[in-house]
């Protein structure tokens, strides 16, 4: 059995636990409260951040090397196209969330309203949540222009890309930052991806002290 070493909100995590749970692996989960910085943890990954996999007697960091390890290892169901231009779309879209999309909205809003309370690092900064309220919309509008040319995000089949893109607006929604009546073709998107049974296990976490709106694990909004 895997184990995966992992923060209930982080998107990054998210990602891989999907992967996980599309692929049917089984896998151990232990949340890990990274921000300690604890020696054992510091072991697994010296960077000191979360996720990270431990697959036959390795630690491996990083959720899109370790998603793209289990697409490897265990290639059913797809979430990565053989075609070279296909699959270059779809890592372009993961690297787009988990950089612009992370920087810019998640870690200005996740991260100042929950992880500064639950690590005990102070109050969150307005303007940070404010610049985060504001970048939200552009993404949400990106989504929107690729919806409306294809089924799913990086083409015509769900691919890690999607994953990608749920794990950070699933930890968002947690925090009812994303304003779903925005673009309809999102909202459906969204819908049609967290109906999943892939999504069964991050839709039931809950963070003490901060409670989701009731929408959050409604599978019909």
């Amino acid at each position: 059995m895997y184990s995966l070493y992992h923060a209930p909100l982080s998107p990054f995590c998210r990602k891989v636990r999907l992967v996980l749970a599309e692929k049917k692996i089984e896998v151990k989960l232990v949340e890990e409260r990274y921000w300690e910085k604890d020696t054992d943890f510091l072991r697994r990954n010296p960077a000191g951040k979360v996720p990270i996999l431990r697959a036959n007697g390795k630690n491996m960091p990083e959720s899109q090397a370790i998603c793209e390890w289990l697409e490897a290892k265990h290639p059913e169901p797809a979430l990565m196209p053989e075609d070279a231009d296909a699959a270059y779309e779809v890592r372009r879209l993961c690297a787009w969330f988990d950089d612009a999309f992370f920087n810019q909205v998640t870690s200005n809003l996740l991260y100042e309203r929950v992880n500064k309370k639950v690590q005990g690092a102070g109050y969150p900064d307005s303007s940070k949540v404010k610049a985060g309220a504001k970048a939200v919309k552009f993404h949400l509008d990106y989504m929107a222009w690729l919806l409306e040319k294809r089924r799913w995000l990086a083409g015509d089949v769900m691919t890690l890309a999607d994953f990608a893109a749920a794990s950070h607006l699933s930890a968002l929604d947690y925090t009812s930052d994303v304003d779903w009546a925005r673009h309809d073709v999102v909202k459906e998107w969204y819908a049609k991806i967290k109906s999943r049974p892939a999504f069964r296990g991050i839709l039931s976490d809950v963070v003490p002290g901060f409670m989701p709106p009731p929408h959050y694990a409604d599978l019909d909004f």
